[in-house]
């Protein structure tokens, strides 16, 4: 796992940004993007982790995720689908691809000939129902602000569609803010997610 000023905090839900390296654009092939759809199902039906929202863009993918033990099981991600990926673009002879991951690949990584992931995943906590929205809107919009949308609800990988009850590709846990903790700071009330 990258190193990373960002640390997580219990087992709260965090805001986690991971980008490819270059932000090379590598997304935009189904193939690759199913692997990516098919970790974190797999990842959440083994109760590794837990979904509240998600979008995956060309080059990087924005969740919002909560686990007992978050760093392992982002890097434990991270790493399976790395090598899914390489293996992929193997089988598919993907030479110019494979000679960018190469030429990426951070030079301290001698254990391997390429490199996907950029270090790190930029963990956020979400404390409470504000930030929780916010980080969500802004992951759903995203498609809409890169002009290739007019309404998130046409960007097939993102939750936008789960929070709308419509069919998407990938479960999240829908946060249920009537169920959240009221608490004070200061004497100024507050709303604070609920851990599981």
């Amino acid at each position: 796992m990258g190193r990373s000023k960002y640390h997580v905090l219990g087992t709260q839900p965090h805001f986690i940004t991971s980008t490819i390296v270059n932000w090379m654009p590598l997304f935009g092939q189904t193939e690759i993007v199913q692997i990516i759809i098919n970790s974190l199902n797999f990842m959440q039906q083994k109760q590794r982790l837990t979904l509240y929202g998600y979008v995956i863009m060309e080059n990087h993918l924005h969740l919002i995720a909560a686990s007992a033990n978050l760093s392992k099981e982002i890097g434990n991600f991270k790493s399976f689908t790395g090598r899914s990926i390489i293996d992929l673009l193997h089988k598919n002879k993907a030479e110019y691809i494979l000679n960018q991951l190469e030429f990426y690949k951070l030079r301290h990584k001698i254990k391997q000939d390429y490199q996907l992931w950029q270090e790190g995943f930029h963990p956020q906590a979400i404390f409470n129902e504000e930030i929780f929205r916010q980080k969500l809107e802004y992951m759903h919009n995203n498609p809409v602000r890169r002009g290739y949308v007019d309404d998130p609800a046409h960007w097939r990988y993102s939750s936008y569609r789960n929070y709308m009850g419509l069919p998407s590709l990938l479960e999240v846990e829908l946060i249920d803010f009537g169920k959240v903790e009221s608490e004070t700071h200061d004497g100024i009330p507050s709303r604070r997610l609920g851990t599981r």
